[in-house]
């Protein structure tokens, strides 16, 4: 057992003995499936503290050969399968966190070369010079896979495979080094019975290619057979809140929100691990997932000055799905040309959630749409606009109470005033719609989400409800309401349209107060007006 060579199973073990472990062994049962095969290199990217390491050390205690790990497998998923008994403690497992060799390093020379000094004295140690020879590393790996040598296959482990993208932004020529590095250690090796790789970002792409192109990817555009082991799935996290006695309900509206479907067309609902665990063991929701890094890193990529891209996170932030081209992201984080590269970004940093669409018209139509996932992200985002420069969005959000509070007591003057100081606020946004008029609502009343489910184009009746208000389970006391708006025509002509078709029908399983309200722009006289009603 070495450092790297074979490191054990005190990783996982560790994780198993924690107060919470959620089983997530069955990512085993794909790898199996892969081993010495054409579609054995996996790269798995997913936002940090979103259990990237404890995967990698949950194969490391599954593949070491000098491990005896079958008692610790035995209570999970991984051990009913059919592969479990055929596979484990099988190989030879190279592990290696990058973060270590980089920190040690001033130039990508410097990495590679301790990288290679490291790992293949422990080689020299523990097979002896003459199988090992007398070259670098990938000529001792081939070597020891030869049959002389008893045809040794590895199990080589990456994890933050992708820190040299991440902390030497600016430097293509060492990104481009190591790409070339990582090629030439694992491309077309018959030594190497599985590469898994794990970090935040894909695979750099360099135009249309990859110097990784032997790689199966699961990010978070899309995790494929791995989707339900990316992070807590609603079921486990269900489970847990009942084992702790907790409220789910809290637990969804704070870290739920990651949508992710499987290679079968089965959809997930994702939720951070790390907050997950942490307010369970401290009864207490709060921002644990964000206060791992500062909001300083988020507010870098929202103030950058790409067309659009302003109105959109603002759109964003109205709790508004905005339409994503994610196929022209170059998997870095400097090479952006428009808003939708920095909105990808966003997504694969846990920043964004991301519904994939089913097809796409042409080369530049979205190819998907991106969303604020939970609370959670919404409060990061405040924090990053309150001291970046963004005044007028502001503005708009802490008056938001008091337009809620109006709404509720059916105040249609002050509902009307609120939104038009709104709209004035954020008059850089394309105001010139029903949709943008939409928006603007969702905006100013931004303090109604800790109330409230947002629903918009909710079908009823004989028609759809642009904007309902769906109180939360937990939330007593406090009324559904049903906004229509309108462009250019009156608020009562909504209020009719809503009672005309029966809209109050779609929350006839709720059983306390309803308000209706009709909100209306006119064009001409530059204003808003409103009227509320009881259902």
């Amino acid at each position: 057992m070495g450092i790297y060579l074979n490191p054990g199973n005190a990783g996982f073990r560790q994780s198993v003995n924690s107060a919470i472990y959620v089983d997530k062994t069955g990512l085993i049962a794909y790898a199996n499936s892969v081993l010495e095969t054409e579609q054995k290199c996996l790269c798995v990217s997913r936002p940090r503290r979103f259990g990237k390491s404890m995967a990698a050390e949950m194969l490391c205690a599954y593949y070491d050969r000098s491990a005896d790990s079958r008692e610790l497998f035995a209570p999970f998923e991984i051990a009913g399968h059919p592969s479990f008994e055929r596979c484990i403690n099988r190989y030879d497992v190279l592990y290696l966190n990058m973060i270590d060799f980089l920190t040690q390093s001033q130039t990508m020379q410097e990495m590679t070369a301790l990288l290679q000094s490291k790992l293949r004295s422990e080689l020299l140690a523990a097979y002896g010079s003459d199988a090992c020879g007398a070259g670098g590393l990938t000529d001792t790996l081939s070597r020891l896979g030869l049959p002389e040598n008893g045809m040794l296959r590895f199990v080589v482990i990456i994890d933050e495979w992708d820190c040299v993208f991440r902390e030497w932004k600016g430097d293509l020529r060492a990104q481009k080094d190591y790409l070339s590095f990582l090629r030439s250690l694992l491309k077309d090796k018959p030594s190497i019975a599985l590469a898994y790789m794990t970090g935040i970002l894909p695979i750099k792409k360099y135009g249309a290619h990859s110097a990784l192109n032997m790689f199966d990817e699961f990010s978070m555009e899309d995790q494929l057979q791995l989707a339900r082991y990316t992070g807590f799935t609603e079921d486990e996290v269900q489970a847990l809140c009942a084992d702790y006695g907790r409220d789910a309900e809290d637990f969804r509206v704070m870290y739920n929100g990651y949508l992710l479907q499987d290679s079968n067309g089965t959809s997930y609902e994702i939720y951070n691990p790390r907050s997950v665990v942490k307010a369970l063991q401290n009864n207490n929701l709060s921002g644990y997932w964000t206060r791992t890094e500062t909001y300083e890193a988020l507010r870098v990529y929202i103030d950058l000055d790409f067309d659009g891209l302003r109105d959109k996170v603002t759109a964003l932030l109205a709790g508004e799905r905005v339409p994503t081209d994610t196929s022209k992201f170059q998997n870095d984080m400097t090479t952006f040309t428009k808003a939708d590269d920095v909105l990808t970004l966003l997504v694969h940093l846990g920043y964004l959630g991301l519904t994939p669409t089913s097809e796409t018209d042409g080369l530049d139509s979205p190819t998907g749409e991106v969303f604020v996932p939970n609370k959670e992200i919404l409060a990061e985002y405040r924090r990053a606009m309150e001291d970046g420069g963004w005044p007028e969005v502001m503005k708009a959000v802490q008056a938001s109470k008091a337009l809620l509070d109006a709404l509720w007591e059916r105040d249609a003057a002050s509902v009307a005033a609120g939104i038009e100081a709104a709209h004035l606020d954020t008059a850089h946004i394309t105001y010139n719609s029903e949709a943008a008029l939409s928006y603007t609502v969702s905006l100013a009343l931004f303090a109604a989400r800790d109330y409230y489910t947002l629903v918009r184009e909710l079908p009823s009746g004989k028609g759809f409800v642009d904007i309902a208000f769906i109180p939360r389970p937990n939330r007593s006391g406090i009324p559904a309401m049903l906004l229509e708006l309108k462009w250019d025509a009156a608020a009562e002509t909504a209020i009719s349209q809503i009672r005309d078709r029966h809209y109050p029908d779609s929350l006839a399983a709720w059983s306390g107060t309803v308000l209706v309200a009709g909100i209306s722009y006119d064009k001409k006289t530059r204003t808003h007006s409103c009227v509320i009603e009881s259902a």
